[in-house]
């Protein structure tokens, strides 16, 4: 059984530390409470280090996904809306939650909204589980009143933003692993097959053309140590890209390249304004104030050159002009989608005109998706036997000249 160590405040008001063991945190916070306690401090004792060193490490590598948020935000709101009180519902959820990551925010969450904390400024101490979109819509929620419905509005955000990303991932996944296999067998050819061959034309004496030659030469190096230096050039090139990638400029060149792409630079484009429409129409619709919302949707937005379309548009607003406008300069987003924010802007209808361009545009996700990977699996296929092909005509050229001399 676990040793645990809190910082407690009896009924007089004096603070002290205590050690005890218990089953589960849940069961310990829930023994001290029982026995009159204020709960300020509970963490497992650092006398059992291996164990909980252990579980940090394996928290470490454990992520909350989109998916493991929509799941608590629809169970939470059920909670909410069925009249149970949410520090029992954080109690319940955090028992049947699967993720330690997010299990562990939640207990500690459940704690602090005992203690008298809001339940926003608990889960802001949190900030690996629960963003800042999360974060400000649970408190327009919390006051408004209105936190169920809020909740359910996350929950359908977080499944149609998990739903873009499979559709995004599901394009990319095919391209990747073919040209991985393709990638692997032109090596293991290279390294196992050509040598065999390369010792039988030595033998025979036969003039090698130069595609054989080439490969030959392929195959030395990559079973040579001039292979380690290959290996450092690839790891080489792709630090290097990370760390241009984390600089301002970089990362503005670079994202401004990706949306002109062909395939993919269509469908990034899509994909970015059906996750800012999504996003955005989500927050005002839950009363967020507008350029709170603009500031989460610029940090959410995954691509720089639309978070600068994004913070134009912020400025814009602040001095009093409209957001259509503002995206209109940047020349980010498609015409449709600019119309259909004015129309909103100038309807009062905002977030339900946004609401419709997220629907459309992820449904253009949906079909680039489909288009995508119509093109790209001919594609791959055309390059994996061009690159087997290649292999095997080095072999067989020599061959043909070999049969020619016995002729």
């Amino acid at each position: 059984m676990p040793n645990y160590v809190a910082r407690i405040r009896d009924s007089q008001g004096k603070s002290r530390t205590q050690k005890f063991a218990a089953e589960s945190l849940v069961q310990a916070r829930t023994n001290l409470r029982d026995k009159g306690f204020v709960v300020q401090e509970l963490k497992e004792s650092q006398g059992f280090a291996t164990s909980l060193d252990m579980k940090k490490i394996k928290n470490s590598f454990t992520k909350v996904t989109v998916k493991d948020k929509a799941i608590f935000s629809r169970q939470f709101a059920a909670l909410t809306n069925a009249g149970v009180a949410i520090v029992r519902s954080l109690g319940v959820l955090s028992e049947q939650c699967s993720n330690p990551v997010l299990k562990e925010a939640l207990v500690e969450i459940s704690g602090d909204v005992q203690s008298g904390t809001n339940l926003s400024d608990a889960m802001r101490k949190h900030p690996k589980c629960f963003d800042g979109l999360y974060v400000s819509m649970v408190q327009a929620g919390e006051v408004g009143g209105v936190l169920d419905e809020v909740l359910n509005r996350l929950a359908k955000l977080l499944e149609d933003v998990a739903r873009l990303q499979n559709q995004i991932k599901a394009a990319l996944s095919y391209p990747m692993v073919v040209g991985f296999l393709a990638t692997a067998i032109f090596v293991g050819m290279t390294v196992f097959l050509i040598p065999i061959f390369a010792k039988i034309f030595t033998e025979l004496g036969t003039e090698l053309p130069a595609l054989t030659q080439f490969l030959m030469t392929c195959s030395e190096i990559l079973r040579s140590a001039w292979a380690f230096v290959v290996i450092g050039v690839v790891m080489g090139i792709v630090f290097a890209y990370k760390q241009y990638y984390k600089t301002p400029v970089g990362r503005q060149t670079i994202d401004r390249f990706s949306l002109k792409m062909p395939l993919f630079g269509d469908l990034i484009q899509k994909s970015a304004v059906a996750r800012f429409s999504r996003t955005f129409g989500a927050l005002t619709r839950s009363g967020v104030p507008i350029l709170t919302c603009l500031e989460i949707v610029r940090d959410t937005s995954g691509n720089q050159v639309v978070a600068n379309a994004i913070d134009a548009a912020r400025m814009e607003i602040q001095q009093g002009g409209m957001i259509s406008i503002a995206l209109q300069k940047e020349a980010v987003f498609p015409a449709m989608a600019i119309q259909m924010i004015s129309i909103g802007e100038e309807t009062g209808e905002l977030d339900g005109m946004l609401m419709k361009v997220a629907d459309f545009y992820e449904d253009e996700v949906e079909q680039a998706v489909k288009a995508l990977t119509s093109v790209l699996e001919p594609l791959m296929i055309v390059v994996l036997g061009g690159m087997v092909g290649t292999i095997l005509l080095a072999m067989y050229l020599p061959m043909f000249a070999v049969f020619e001399k016995l002729g």
